[in-house]
């Protein structure tokens, strides 16, 4: 787990520091009152077999997300066109605004998923797919071992 306060890697002490309920390194908790340390773990060994699978894992992680077509304005507005509605008249059918309508026809703003699939419901059209995304992990600090802090940042 990360402190709240200096982002470093270690068995969280619970303190209240000026008030406030956090989660700190033994460091950062000397700045406040201490409520909880950290229960001691207990190592177990792991057998060899899981390193040599860990090391074979080391491909990037896809996994699948829902997205919105990047077509969606003309699809969204020639459908609406197609039906002999007016923006108006179909904001109301939808219950969405006719400002947030034209927008979205203009490409202006992109309609949330939950947006697109009643969108997708009303007119017939295909606005969400399945895309393929790439977990990113963040880069390691050499102080603290754990993900990029703030005060990384600005030290670089």
């Amino acid at each position: 787990m990360n402190c709240e306060m200096c982002g470093k890697e270690t068995e969280p002490y619970t303190a209240i520091i000026e008030g406030v309920v956090m989660k700190v390194c033994a460091g950062c908790a000397s700045h406040g009152k201490t409520v909880r340390k950290p229960k001691p773990k207990v190592k177990l060994k792991k057998p060899k077999f899981v390193n040599q699978i860990k090391q074979e894992q080391k491909e990037p992680e896809v996994e699948l997300i829902e997205a919105v077509v990047e077509d969606y304005a003309k699809k969204i507005r020639d459908a609406r066109n197609k039906t002999g509605m007016t923006q108006k008249e179909f904001a109301k059918k939808i219950n969405e605004k006719e400002s947030l309508l034209h927008k979205i026809e203009t490409g202006n703003f992109k309609p949330s998923i939950p947006t697109a699939k009643k969108l997708e419901k009303i007119l017939q059209i295909k606005l969400v797919e399945q895309r393929e995304e790439e977990k990113v992990k963040m880069p390691k600090t050499k102080n603290t071992g754990g993900a990029l802090t703030i005060g990384d940042l600005i030290k670089k």
